[in-house]
């Protein structure tokens, strides 16, 4: 295990030491260093990730605390800098590494032709590797919420790079406050856990978790406070992980360079919520009725994304909402106590979500910054690496055999029919009609960009190939995404599973929802592939058969049409419920308690005080006459009142 460990602080550390270096040392540097260093470092860390993960996979003695320093003591609490090496975190530490070692080369192609120095780019990917892989390799929720806000952090910074942009400036800053909000939330969810058990470590939670199972918690009415807890918690993932009612910050994150949207899509940031939910699947395991809920709102968001990216004429928008659908298959998989495969799905989409992102950032690369479908069209024969990239990255999302998606995607819908219930039942249906509108959405883009006649002969005439730097990261994502299912099933949701988690995942006793996925019936297990292949069919049908039938619909369904094209209308619900209240109080605490209130009172004493003096300065004549007088009089009132009160 020595080895194992070595090798996973190298992986976990190796981001922020070519951070900072290329942060404070970038101007000095020069661009080209900067870039040599934090794209060699971070190909050193994915290679000790993965062999930190094969290592201890053989070695056993799981779990494994390394601690690095001391943190915080006070009282009786206390957190410290410490690296949990279990399966869940060595894994994740893998995967994370590997893609963003891939988006760190992609980067150098990708970024190439600003005109300006790029070193703060480099420097901030490096950051927000580090920060997920802080999150994923914590051993207690403080680090983990270090690494949380982290996330955040770094993801403000890359989304507002171009930061000249207003739009990409507006963007960073709805991500960072949505985030905040959920963040609320979980900052109370960790007070409690703290506050029910004493201790915020991992293990000491979980083994207290059977000794308090019938605490309850008094708020509004009394609740069991397993449930109170999980809820909070859950609520911290929706934003993080842009779950229906906090998702409206994913789809304009787009706003960001394309490589900062695969990181933050693929493995980074909205991987983070799934990931809080498997960690503490001890403790959710005893909350059913927020299991419950987790079912839904992943069944509900899964569906609602589906629709929405369906009408998207954005190449980036459509992936992005891509992700916040199948982030909600992988919420449906942890409500149905599948934890196993939602990780599975996790890992897999990572590999096929990072090779859209990046095959679309080559488009866009290849028509000069063109990111509309509707002016693309015909580029397969001008770009046909990249059009192969999209086909294997779209056939995994599609769920199509024997890509990754088909294995990792129907675990979850096998999970949700064996949870033998009625929100099981209603999971797998949206899950289902989903899977038949993602590969219809998926090959609209397809066909839009790459097939029929080009419909800009200026972006068509300028299409060309991306550079080997931008290339090879499709390749080698392009392998993954077609052997990552087949070669992690019998590990991740397989005759193996118990052995490869080795208790970082646990399921109660009578939670066998793993054990009986072999058990769904065929017809069943074939309905989502059905779905795929069919979704496929129709978007033939509609974008290269006969493409006046998407017009003729749009039209004659024109309310349908805007309300999907308009992304459900939340954007304009959230402005009229909270951002135009806020924007007018702010003007009522700035207009009439700042200015009028904070800064008129003292300005209108001054005022007064001025004239007050202006007034007393003309009963200074300078006659000892009247001064005498005047003391004459005040003697008068005195005695006299002396006297009457006498």
């Amino acid at each position: 295990m020595q080895t194992a460990s070595t090798l996973f602080e190298i992986a976990v550390l190796g981001p922020l030491f070519a951070c900072m270096v290329a942060g404070l040392f970038g101007r000095m540097m020069g661009d080209g260093p900067a870039k040599a260093l934090t794209t060699s470092v971070m190909v050193i860390a994915a290679l000790c990730g993965s062999g930190a993960l094969f290592t201890a996979m053989h070695a056993g003695g799981m779990p494994v605390v390394v601690q690095l320093a001391d943190w915080i003591r006070a009282g009786s609490f206390h957190a410290a800098w410490t690296l949990r090496l279990d399966t869940l975190s060595l894994s994740m530490v893998a995967m994370v590494t590997a893609v963003s070692a891939l988006v760190h080369i992609y980067s150098i192609g990708y970024m190439g032709h600003e005109t300006t120095p790029t070193y703060r780019f480099f420097s901030y990917l490096s950051l927000f590797t580090f920060a997920m892989l802080m999150l994923v390799t914590s051993n207690d929720l403080i680090q983990l919420f270090f690494g949380w806000e982290g996330v955040g952090l770094a993801s403000y910074l890359l989304i507002g790079y171009w930061y000249d942009r207003p739009s990409a400036c507006a963007a960073a800053i709805k991500a960072f406050v949505v985030n905040r909000v959920a963040d609320l939330f979980f900052m109370v969810g960790i007070a409690l856990l703290f506050v029910e058990f004493g201790s915020v470590t991992y293990d000491n939670i979980f083994a207290l978790v059977p000794a308090h199972g019938d605490d309850t918690y008094t708020l509004f009415g009394t609740h069991r406070i397993y449930e109170t807890i999980c809820l909070l918690l859950f609520i911290g993932a929706m934003g993080k992980s842009a779950q229906l009612f906090l998702h409206t910050w994913l789809p304009d994150a787009m706003e960001g360079p394309t490589p900062v949207s695969a990181l933050i899509h693929a493995a980074t940031m909205v991987t983070a919520g799934v990931f809080l939910m498997a960690r503490m699947s001890p403790l959710v395991e005893f909350a059913p009725d927020t299991k419950a809920f987790i079912l839904f709102i992943g069944a509900t968001t899964c569906f609602f994304a589906a629709t929405v990216g369906l009408v998207q004429p954005d190449i980036k928008r459509t992936i992005a909402y891509s992700t916040c659908s199948q982030l909600g298959y992988m919420f449906m998989a942890v409500g149905a106590g599948a934890y196993q495969a939602s990780m599975f799905h996790l890992t897999t989409h990572a590999f096929f979500k990072a090779l859209l992102f990046l095959g679309a950032g080559s488009v866009i690369h290849a028509v000069h910054d063109e990111q509309n479908m509707f002016r693309m069209g015909g580029l397969w024969k001008k770009i046909p690496l990249t059009y192969g990239a999209m086909w294997v990255g779209s056939l995994a999302l599609a769920g199509i055999f024997p890509f990754a998606g088909y294995w990792s995607k129907d675990a979850i819908l096998e999970a949700t029919w064996m949870a033998h219930s009625s929100l099981g039942f209603y999971g797998w249906t949206l899950g289902c009609v989903t899977a038949f509108i993602t590969a219809l959405y998926s090959w609209r883009l397809i066909f839009l960009v790459f097939h029929g006649a080009p419909r800009d002969a200026h972006l068509h005439e300028g299409a060309h190939e991306s550079p080997a730097w931008m290339t090879l990261p499709l390749v080698l994502l392009g392998v993954g995404a077609v052997l990552a299912g087949l070669l992690l099933a019998p590990y991740y949701v397989g005759e193996g599973q118990a052995a490869f988690w080795n208790g970082a995942i646990v399921n109660a006793p009578g939670n066998t929802i793993i054990a009986t996925l072999e058990q769904t019936p065929e017809l069943i297990a074939l309905v989502p592939t059905i779905a795929g292949v069919l979704g496929i069919l129709v978007a033939y049908l509609c974008y290269v058969a006969s493409p006046a039938i998407p017009v003729s619909l749009a039209t004659s369904l024109r309310p349908i049409y805007l309300f999907l094209l308009n992304k459900w209308y939340f954007d304009e619900l959230y402005d009229h419920l909270f951002v135009r209240p806020y924007r007018a109080l702010a003007n009522l605490l700035w207009k009439g308690a700042d200015e009028g209130v904070i800064e008129g009172i003292p300005h209108g004493l001054a005022r007064m005080t001025a004239g007050t003096a202006a007034q007393a300065v003309r009963t200074q004549t300078g006659s000892i006459a009247i001064y005498a007088f005047t003391m004459l009089i005040g003697l008068v009132v005195l005695v006299s009142t002396l006297l009457v009160f006498h």
